[in-house]
């Protein structure tokens, strides 16, 4: 049998975590689907709190505790199910999930909107997993950006505070971009199209700065003021 395709289950970020929502296909193709896009990304799915939406599928007590046991063994944790099956919905409060989830923040949204080079968005809390924030300007965040959080700003992205989660700055393919925080601890950090993998924590953290190089490697350094 043909493997399905990972982008039958649609992932988004919402206020309480991520929200999975899938095609109308059957239910092993959907796990199926899922389970490949958390294998493909572990280190933004770690720790992360996950909601599904099945539509009128209907299911079973084992079925939702297959794929529960399955998403734990990954480092999630499935606390949500949306369905508009009463057997499911039924299921779900059985196995203690909830069955109903909050509207995302507006930050939480992608902003398309055109905005001048110098403009910013400011951001005065931490974000949590599943949340993601993405501008078209600079994003400045007076807080923390935990694990499973996602920040993607077509310029500069500053973050007074710890990163734990993934940031993409210069995604419109501005390597000229910069990544500051006072704790640059992340999963991913990217600029334009360079790559850094997962930051390992420090001991005694102190502030960086991420750019490119002149010879195109993406590199962070103590960030010196002054």
């Amino acid at each position: 049998m043909t493997e399905p395709a990972a982008s039958s289950v649609q992932i988004k970020g919402i206020r309480d975590g991520l929200l999975a929502t899938c095609a109308d296909i059957d239910w092993q193709s959907i796990c199926a689907a899922l389970l490949t896009q958390i294998d493909a990304r572990p280190a933004f799915f770690q720790g992360a709190r996950l909601a599904l939406e099945v539509g009128a599928l209907p299911l079973k007590v084992n079925d939702l505790v297959e794929l529960r046991d399955q998403l734990s063994e990954r480092s999630v944790a499935l606390w949500a199910i949306i369905s508009e099956s009463p057997l499911t919905e039924q299921t779900a409060q059985l196995l203690g999930l909830a069955t109903r989830i909050s509207k995302p923040r507006p930050e939480e949204n992608t902003r398309s909107e055109p905005v001048s080079e110098d403009s910013a968005l400011f951001i005065t809390k931490t974000l949590r997993s599943g949340q993601r924030v993405e501008y078209s300007g600079n994003i400045v965040i007076y807080g923390d950006v935990n694990a499973g959080a996602e920040i993607i700003a077509g310029g500069h992205v500053i973050v007074w505070g710890r990163v734990r989660g993934m940031i993409h700055a210069g995604a419109n393919g501005d390597a000229s971009a910069t990544i500051c925080a006072l704790d640059l601890s992340a999963t991913q950090i990217r600029i334009a199209d360079k790559v850094s993998a997962m930051l390992k924590p420090q001991k005694h953290p102190q502030p960086e700065v991420a750019s490119v190089s002149g010879d195109g490697v993406l590199q962070s350094e103590l960030w010196h003021v002054g």
